[in-house]
């Protein structure tokens, strides 16, 4: 904690004499350490602490180098917002027991034939509801925007309130299909085929929905959960096959959304004439930072938790009886560039004071989780903390918990977890 104290009032010392250069290299140094030393202590695992220190306070170093003209000067209450708040989640973390080593380990069996079957039924019945919301979809706009070529943002308006939350829950297959072939070893011909046809299908809805987030959502779930429940990395051919894959359709979808490279760099307005493969994840991570500094500067009075109330609004259908309870301005640097960071509704609703509550909760949780996946009987829980481990890795991108669809994925996977068992499903 120390090494991030000294690194962070270097990089405020450092920003504020415009040597934007030396106060981004002191955070990101800063998150280096940090995430060594927590998997230096956990035994050579990432934990949740680990990923967080290094994404959240490596993002924000990363937009303090300032290589865009959209970017401007923080406020100081915007760098106290961000070191409290990790600050907050660490001493959380730390004194809710989620470094604590516990001797048990997960217990290692097969699902009895029952619990198999549910598994199986658990992933052909997602895959089935996310196909049949996704057709409706498409019977009801009218369109299906991989194949709209006169529309350039068709991915915006394919979106049937309630519904859309059924054909995004394709994200959720790809983890449970993975859990089923590491569990069952015994396998018909006739399931592989099924497992295979389901996740074909719930990775194809992403790309004809030209969802690139839903696509790396579901990917990345699916890597997390495999390193929760086997606890060794995944084989170097295969994460090289899949990364080469998702690349390159994350291009074509991409391109499939008009979006060619001076549309963007006109968008992101770099200093410099960077290659687009460094100018796009750039942007992408640090103006979300620069958008809570551009909230704190000009939001002109809080509101009290209806911010964060949004997904219960949204999921009881609330917003439209009372549109005025989610009708909020949204403070950015640029229209187009509507990403933020995990703590951007926190601040919206109580200012700092919300942003150490929020993300002490936050860290008070991640303990849990880590409690839990250490004596845990069930190999679905591993879905549920790759869940979390995701939403702290992409902690600066948007503010998961304000967002439906956090929760129903959240709900989906703890409906699998009864229905497939927990200690019971073991021999």
């Amino acid at each position: 904690m120390m090494v991030y104290l000294l690194c962070y009032l270097a990089a405020v010392l450092f920003a504020r004499t415009q040597y934007y250069l030396l106060s981004g290299t002191a955070l990101l140094f800063a998150a280096l350490v940090l995430f060594w030393r927590e998997k230096r202590r956990n035994g050579g695992r990432v934990n949740l602490l680990a990923l967080l220190s290094l994404f959240f306070v490596g993002g924000e170093g990363i937009s303090c180098l300032k290589l865009s003209r959209l970017q401007g000067p923080w406020e100081l209450q915007t760098f106290a917002a961000f070191f409290l708040a990790y600050g907050a989640f660490r001493l959380a973390f730390l004194f809710g027991g989620g470094r604590e080593q516990d001797s048990r380990r997960v217990r290692e069996g097969r699902l009895t034939e029952i619990r198999a079957g549910r598994l199986f039924a658990a992933v052909t019945g997602l895959t089935v509801l996310s196909a049949a919301a996704f057709l409706a979809e498409v019977r009801i706009l009218g369109f299906v925007p991989f194949l709209v070529r006169h529309m350039p943002h068709a991915y915006s308006y394919f979106h049937v309130s309630g519904l859309h939350y059924f054909t995004v829950s394709c994200v959720l297959v790809p983890s449970l299909a993975l859990l089923y072939v590491n569990v069952v070893h015994h396998r018909s011909t006739v399931t592989n085929l099924g497992l295979l046809a389901a996740v074909a299908v719930s990775l194809l809805i992403p790309v004809l929905c030209v969802s690139r987030f839903q696509l790396l959502l579901a990917v990345l779930m699916a890597a997390f959960t495999w390193l929760n429940f086997r606890r060794e990395p995944i084989p170097a051919p295969l994460a090289g096959l899949g990364l080469v894959c998702l690349l390159g359709v994350y291009g074509i979808l991409s391109m499939a959304r008009g979006h060619s490279v001076s549309y963007l760099n006109g968008i992101f307005e770099m200093k410099r004439n960077f290659p687009i493969f460094v100018s796009q994840p750039y942007i992408y991570i640090a103006n979300n930072y620069d958008n809570v500094n551009c909230l704190i500067r000009e939001l002109p009075a809080h509101s009290f938790g209806l911010k964060m109330l949004f997904p219960f609004f949204a999921l009881t259908g609330l917003k439209f009886l009372r549109p005025e309870l989610v009708n909020f301005p949204i403070y950015v640097t640029k229209t187009e560039l509507t990403t933020v960071t995990l703590i951007y509704d926190a601040w919206y609703d109580f200012g700092i004071l919300g942003v150490v509550l929020f993300m002490a909760l936050l860290g008070f949780i991640a303990a849990h989780f880590e409690k839990k996946l250490r004596s845990v009987h069930s190999p679905v829980f591993c879905m549920l903390y790759a869940q979390l481990a995701i939403y702290l890795m992409l902690s600066f991108f948007t503010t998961w918990f304000s967002n439906p669809a956090t929760w129903v994925y959240f709900g989906e996977t703890a409906f699998v977890l009864w229905f497939v068992g927990g200690k019971q499903q073991w021999k």
